[in-house]
């Protein structure tokens, strides 16, 4: 969320930004709600000041009828207060948390349609293999058993094709350790304080992507940046340990609301996968570069798999409410002959890290929060799509890319 300070200091540009991302917002409710909040903060001060003083007084002696009334007035009036307060406090959370991070300058205005390419690797297949065809004609992944045990878009992996997973998770892990990374398994489930703190906010209630676990303060993982948003939470790192660099493997699982009319077919969208995600605790200053640093890792895994893709620099409109910036991967369909989503990587800033509570002292002693980065680096599912789609050989084999050839004892073709 933001500092009400700051969005009282900047308030066009949070009013802008709100705009820009498709939030409608009235910002200036907040301020006026502040204000309201500082007025029953200061009647609360007074009547604990005056609460003290009527205490000291009733101390070495017997107090006088009209001290002990005016005490038991003072209680009175003060819990009064600081229930009204407590309320004023609740209403502006609430309404911060609505309010989505302010974009960077170089971040494109516009809807989706208006994202902007940045770069471009390899070159476009002409041809390629329906994966789900494909994966059902060698027995690879069961949909029909998947929907009977759990319900529609879950699904089985067998044989080759369950290996082969795991062989894509075993050669990502492999690049984000070589880059530094701490690899973490996380809980695949969190409290609505983390999810709050990681600032999913949908722009409609229709848009909700989460389980929630019924009578528990639960809800199921979209994906490992949520347990590792809250792993320093109410925290205070000290400045020579930034940055932290983690890799979260977790289950993901989404309801995938609001996403109808977007490509579906088989595993591309799933309501339950595995997947590897980058996560960064970071100095303020050092976010813009580590953002770039996540994004070239993920262009390298991509490379080595010789799967052609673009960037993509996402419009506001298309941003989510936690990112300040967001770069997205897509990698060339050769089946549907355009490009498709396989990872993304944003900088959130300081957005995630106020919730959460998450800060870092610096070498002088002063405290302020730290910014939280987040990129994929390999999407399970989705991954094998992409595999299948470019590697697979019409009625035969499929051929392993080079890279993954040692996770799968040697072999060439499955």
């Amino acid at each position: 969320m933001l500092d009400v300070k700051f969005i009282r200091e900047n308030f066009k540009l949070v009013e802008k930004s709100a705009k820009e991302k498709g939030y409608k917002i009235n910002v200036q409710e907040v301020l006026d709600l502040d204000e309201k909040r500082k007025k029953e903060l200061v009647k609360v001060e007074d009547l604990r000041r005056e609460r003290n003083e009527v205490a000291s007084k009733m101390k070495g002696g017997k107090p006088s009828e009209e001290l002990i009334a005016r005490g038991k007035k003072i209680k009175e009036e003060l819990s009064e207060k600081e229930q009204a307060l407590a309320l004023e406090e609740e209403k502006l959370q609430n309404l911060l948390k609505q309010i989505p991070n302010v974009i960077f300058e170089d971040v494109p205005l516009g809807g989706e349609e208006c994202s902007v390419e940045v770069k471009k690797w390899g070159d476009n297949h002409k041809t390629g293999v329906d994966h789900l065809d494909y994966a059902v004609s060698r027995d690879w992944v069961d949909f029909e058993r998947g929907a009977k045990v759990a319900g529609a878009k879950f699904y089985y992996l067998k044989g080759e094709l369950a290996l082969l997973e795991n062989a894509l998770l075993q050669y990502g892990l492999k690049k984000v350790l070589e880059h530094g990374f701490t690899f973490m398994t996380v809980p695949d489930m969190v409290s609505s304080r983390v999810l709050e703190g990681c600032g999913f906010n949908p722009r409609t209630s229709e848009q909700s992507d989460e389980y929630y676990i019924e009578n528990e303060d639960l809800a199921m993982i979209a994906t490992a940046e949520m347990p590792l948003t809250g792993y320093h939470m109410d925290e205070i790192i000290d400045e020579e340990k930034l940055p932290l660099f983690y890799a979260g493997y977790s289950a993901c699982f989404r309801k995938e609301a609001g996403t109808y009319g977007k490509y579906t077919r088989g595993l591309f969208r799933v309501h339950q996968f595995n997947k590897l995600e980058m996560y960064v605790f970071c100095l303020p200053e050092q976010s813009k570069e580590i953002h770039e640093k996540i994004l070239a890792i993920e262009e390298e895994i991509w490379q080595g798999l010789g799967i052609p893709y673009h960037v993509i620099n996402i419009a506001a409109g298309d941003l989510g409410a936690p990112a300040a910036k967001k770069y997205d991967m897509e990698y060339w369909s050769p089946v549907n002959q355009k490009y498709q989503e396989i990872t993304s990587c944003s900088n959130c800033t300081d957005f995630q890290a106020r919730a959460v509570n998450c800060r870092v002292r610096r070498k002088d002693g002063t405290v302020e929060f730290v910014h939280t980065l987040n990129g994929t680096a390999i999407p399970l599912a989705r991954a094998l799509v992409v595999i299948l789609e470019n590697y697979a050989k019409e009625g035969g084999k499929l051929t392993v890319p080079e890279v993954l050839r040692p996770y799968l004892d040697g072999k060439e073709e499955i």
